[in-house]
């Protein structure tokens, strides 16, 4: 036997190059299947990665997405509910104790933050006394408002004496909420056309009817199931105003500014009010009182009305802002035409912050009514804060 050969365990003669071949081809084989193994991990592996990333895209999508029933639950089911009156989805929400599903006492379901914020935008930017009130939520029945009729008292101290001070009135004022309710109507057929947009529809059906009833109420309600308008407590002239009512200052003419000195009844409604009331003062009047005042001019022949100067910037009176209100009175013999006053300070709008929905398909047939409901309320809460402006001699 050579050295280049060498015997297998069956007596058979093997060459060194055959063993070499033989365990190469092994290896190979082992290699290759080490190899398919890895490949396929890596797939595994990117696969989890790919579903990884997916959720993570799903997650960090805005929540008012209208297509992913997973983000905005309330919102569809919502629309299920207006569109052909299914609330299963809005029953389903409410059992697995989601508030914004709830189904109220008296009947209706909450609307969905979408269109509740876009009625609130509306009511808020609309020409009413609530652009210039204090607006504030709250989850009771009414609101009380505490505040100081009288200065409070002070005094200078040495070393060895204190002065005694007075004690301050207060008075406690309570705003009742009152229900605000719209009816806004909709056929089924354009119920069921799928194209109609009936989130927004809806939001702009509700916030044009509130927002009308509430500019009104805050102006000339008179309290009886609605807020007490600022125009319906008592005024007397200011030279003998008290708290509880309103002062006024008269033009010196019936119906009418002064035909001499038309100016210097506005000059004195804005003297009237206190300093720390004038840096936050506002006119309020309507477009025909507007109409007129805009023509007023001071002793040098300059006009005392200027124009925002930016697109969506009121204009101004002697440099305070106006308010365009329609519910105020025109100018007539004793009307109080204009206010001026610091209203953030002088008049309060209470509201509950949620808004409900009850559909009616039974009391108009072909037509959906849909009963749409809020509380809301309003008074003036500083008496001392506003001002008015009567058309009369005295």
């Amino acid at each position: 036997m050579g050295l280049t050969e060498k015997s297998s365990r069956h007596g058979e003669i093997v060459s060194p190059m055959a063993e070499v071949k033989s365990a190469m081809t092994g290896f190979m084989r082992e290699f290759k299947d080490f190899q398919s193994d890895i490949q396929e991990r890596l797939q595994q592996q990117e696969s989890r990665f790919t579903m990884l990333d997916r959720k993570s895209l799903t997650a960090a999508r805005p929540a008012l997405a209208n297509a992913a029933e997973v983000e905005a639950p309330h919102q569809k089911a919502f629309a299920a509910y207006v569109r052909t009156g299914d609330d299963d989805g809005l029953r389903s929400l409410d059992l697995e104790g989601k508030a914004l599903a709830s189904l109220t006492g008296d009947g209706g379901y909450l609307v969905d933050p979408v269109t509740s914020d876009t009625i609130q935008s509306v009511m808020n930017s609309a020409a009413s006394i609530r652009q210039v009130a204090n607006v504030v939520n709250v989850n009771a029945t009414s609101y009380d408002v505490l505040v100081d009729t009288s200065d409070v008292g002070a005094g200078w101290d040495d070393e060895t004496s204190v002065s005694e001070t007075s004690t301050p009135g207060v008075d406690r004022i309570s705003i009742p909420l009152h229900e605000l309710s719209a009816l806004p109507k909709a056929s089924q057929r354009l119920l069921d056309d799928s194209a109609f947009d009936i989130e927004s529809w809806l939001a702009e059906r509700i916030a044009d009817k509130f927002a009308r009833a509430e500019a009104d109420a805050f102006v000339n309600g008179d309290g009886a199931d609605k807020p007490m308008g600022f125009l319906t407590h008592t005024k007397v002239a200011e030279s003998s105003w008290s708290w509880d009512n309103l002062g006024y200052i008269a033009t010196g003419t019936s119906g009418g500014f002064d035909p001499s000195e038309p100016a210097d009844a506005i000059v004195d409604l804005v003297y009237a009010l206190g300093a720390r009331y004038r840096a936050n003062g506002t006119f309020v009047m309507n477009s025909k009182t507007a109409g007129a005042v805009r023509k007023l001019k001071d002793g040098d022949g300059r006009f005392l009305w200027s124009d925002g100067l930016a697109a969506g910037e009121p204009a101004r009176l002697m440099g305070y802002p106006v308010l365009i209100a329609e519910d105020m009175p025109d100018i007539s013999s004793g009307s109080y035409a204009i206010a001026f006053g610091d209203f953030h300070a002088g008049y309060t709008v209470a509201e509950r912050p949620d808004l409900r929905i009850l559909r009616d398909p039974f009391s108009a047939k072909p037509h959906v009514l849909f009963y749409a409901t809020k509380r809301v309320g309003g008074d003036v809460s500083d008496f001392a804060a506003i001002k008015l402006l009567k058309f009369a001699a005295s």
